[in-house]
């Protein structure tokens, strides 16, 4: 009974995994194309924040449950958000200068090195088979860049981005993994907000770029989407290793490549194939592995 019963909470999870990284790659959508607008980057996350907030807000408003917003160590709960606030600014600049595609290839080197601080910070074991796949993981990375060829689907600008979205998600993915032992994940998503909210409001004072009806309408759905998809990401990690949960981080591939098509008519090229051929594989595998976690305990 009691393995049923684990079995059930590692397919709930995964099916909140599924979910949320789905609703991820509709809220890049959006921020990909209000980020054409030219609108500041700071403006977008201010907004994506607040009605991030907002959202989770009525939500708890609805259920009458206020009181799981409430936190419980305000301290690490707002160091917490500034790693979220730095994912979203990057997200922003690297969509600017890279296709959807390119930008969920490079963003892929989070599950690995999630396996990585996982296995350091919650003693969740790494055989030398995994090491391995996050070794070819990363060579896929390098050819799917190919900084040897003067042909590229984008700019160092938005490399650069990627690998601080990469640093900012992973160490809130492993954090988030303890913090939900106490917290609870509407908890951490709105504070994510809020802070995000608060420092782009305060930039926004400075300079402002005015909003169409366009504008509003996408900055609505950037917060809608952000806000589903961290609600689901942070019920997930709290029912299953995080290991486990950032392997489901690879459907954003399938996702943002069909998107990236269908909005965008971009083909991902033979280098791109290539390396998100490596990446899938070494994700699988690692995915497969993670079934073998000794899990996170309370004496950690």
């Amino acid at each position: 009974m009691q393995r049923q019963g684990a079995q059930l909470s590692d397919l709930r999870a995964i099916g909140f995994a599924l979910a949320g990284f789905t609703f991820w790659v509709l809220a890049d959508t959006s921020i990909k194309l209000v980020g054409q607008s030219g609108l500041p980057a700071y403006e977008m996350v201010a907004f994506l924040g607040l009605f991030m907030a907002m959202f989770l807000a009525m939500y708890a408003l609805w259920r009458h449950q206020m009181h799981t917003l409430r936190p419980h160590r305000l301290n690490r709960q707002v160091a917490r958000a500034c790693l979220d606030m730095g994912n979203n600014v990057c997200v922003v600049i690297a969509l600017r200068h890279l296709t959807l595609t390119l930008f969920y290839i490079l963003v892929f080197m989070a599950p690995m090195v999630i396996a990585l601080l996982s296995s350091v910070f919650l003693r969740e074991g790494l055989a030398w088979k995994r090491v391995t796949a996050i070794g070819v993981g990363f060579a896929g990375v390098v050819i799917a860049v190919h900084p040897w060829s003067s042909i590229r689907e984008g700019d160092w600008i938005g490399f650069g981005a990627c690998m601080v979205c990469v640093a900012c998600f992973s160490v809130n993915m492993v954090w988030s993994r303890v913090l939900t032992r106490t917290e609870s994940p509407e908890s951490l998503a709105f504070f994510s907000g809020l802070v995000t909210a608060a420092v782009g409001l305060a930039l926004m004072m400075m300079h402002a770029k005015p909003l169409t009806i366009r504008l509003t309408a996408g900055l609505f759905a950037m917060g809608l989407f952000c806000a589903l998809g961290t609600l689901c990401f942070y019920i997930a990690v709290k029912h299953t290793s995080a290991a486990n949960v950032s392997q489901y981080h690879y459907t954003q591939l399938v996702t943002g490549t069909l998107v990236s098509y269908l909005v965008w008519h971009n083909k991902p090229g033979l280098y791109v194939l290539m390396g998100g051929s490596l990446i899938l594989g070494s994700g699988l595998y690692i995915a497969m592995a993670a079934r073998e976690i000794v899990p996170l305990t309370e004496g950690n």
